[in-house]
């Protein structure tokens, strides 16, 4: 394992990020229209025996089905529609860049119960089956082998949620990929400050009279200003947020803002959300990784503090990994910084260029 960060020069960073970022709004329309699709699976059995008969899993693809197949997962409360920012994909997909649309088959699922895949609001609600990373993972893997018909991903990029099921991907199938980017996320057992704030939303939510067991009329009012607790506490930076707000005057205008916005959100599909991660810990299986590895992770995320040393002990047990580490800055965002593909692109052209290409197993 190879541990280095990136070096970036103070004087110049907030111009050089700048720029990059308005390089990328301009490139973002370069990549391939995205198409959306659909695919019911009949019967889908639950980790808990619960069984759905018909499962509609959302997806959307960008470039050809003839491209190297690259599969993209996104973070909790997300869907794969969230990945399509010019922050994310016009840094990735363009012409030229890293992951060229034109040259790879990108797929972006929306995992169970968010996006537009089936979830509790559809219908059941609180009846809903009760499901986990790892039924996020088995539907992933049906959608792209049966529906999608590929047999080998290049690389497969997870953000967040998304960065964890990458790991558990690594573990389960561990000869359908060539390599793995785990980003804003540990191989460990979901704990400490993580777990305990997803606790406290989910607490807020089934405490809230108004949830009424999950069958309530409107949106308990707990639930936007548990997300926004969870989200200043969680996520944003702590560089960033005095930049944003310097005074206390400001803070309280950032706040109110937050807690005004419009909030389109469920009180179950949140629930379900942040509770299906109570018993991720792929850190047991860790020696099955046989992809290459980059672990890209921020400085300043709140949820995977990096002071920990959590990251460079595990990483030991992983054969041919790397882990990239992305400077605290006024322009990072603490755990949601790994959403601005600048950061860690580099780094991921490296990987694709030093990891071989293997037959499917």
């Amino acid at each position: 394992m190879m541990l280095f960060k990136a070096l970036f020069r103070n004087v110049c960073q907030a111009g050089f990020v700048m720029l990059t970022v308005a390089a990328g709004l301009a490139q973002a329309a370069d990549y391939p229209a995205p198409k959306e699709g659909d695919w019911i699976v009949r019967d889908f059995r639950f980790h808990g025996g619960e069984v759905l008969p018909e499962l509609r899993l959302h997806y959307t693809t960008i470039g050809a089905p003839t491209g190297e197949p690259v599969l993209i997962l996104h973070g909790t409360t997300q869907s794969g529609a969230s990945m399509l920012t010019p922050a994310f994909a016009g840094a990735l997909f363009g012409p030229g860049q890293v992951l060229d649309a034109s040259k790879y088959y990108i797929i972006l699922p929306d995992a169970i119960g968010t996006g537009k895949s089936t979830k509790p609001s559809d219908g059941l609600r609180a009846a809903f089956p009760k499901y986990n990373y790892a039924d996020m993972m088995s539907a992933q893997y049906r959608l792209v082998k049966e529906h999608l018909g590929v047999t080998h991903l290049r690389v497969i990029v997870g953000h967040s949620m998304g960065g964890m099921q990458a790991w558990m991907w690594g573990e389960n199938y561990p000869g359908f990929m060539d390599a793995l980017v785990p980003m804003a996320s540990q191989p460990t057992e979901m704990s400490s400050r993580n777990w305990m704030l997803r606790r406290l939303v989910i607490d807020s939510i089934r405490n809230d009279p108004e949830w009424m067991n999950g069958n309530y009329t409107r949106q308990p009012r707990s639930l936007q200003f548990a997300s926004v607790f969870f989200n200043i506490a969680t996520n944003g930076g702590t560089q960033a947020y005095y930049k944003a707000a310097p005074t206390r005057e400001k803070a309280d205008q950032f706040l109110d803002a937050r807690l005004k916005a419009a909030f389109p959100a469920d009180a179950n599909d949140h629930l379900y959300q942040w509770e299906s991660s109570f018993d991720y810990n792929p850190a047991p299986g860790l020696e099955k990784i046989q992809a290459a590895v980059l672990v890209v992770n921020a400085a300043d995320d709140e949820r995977n503090p990096p002071e920990t040393g959590i990251l460079e002990r595990e990483l030991k047990r992983v054969r041919n990994s790397r882990y990239y580490l992305i400077p605290a800055s006024p322009e990072t965002a603490g755990h949601s910084t790994t959403a601005q593909a600048i950061f860690w692109r580099d780094q991921l052209g490296e990987l694709l260029q030093r990891t071989p290409r293997s037959a499917p197993k």
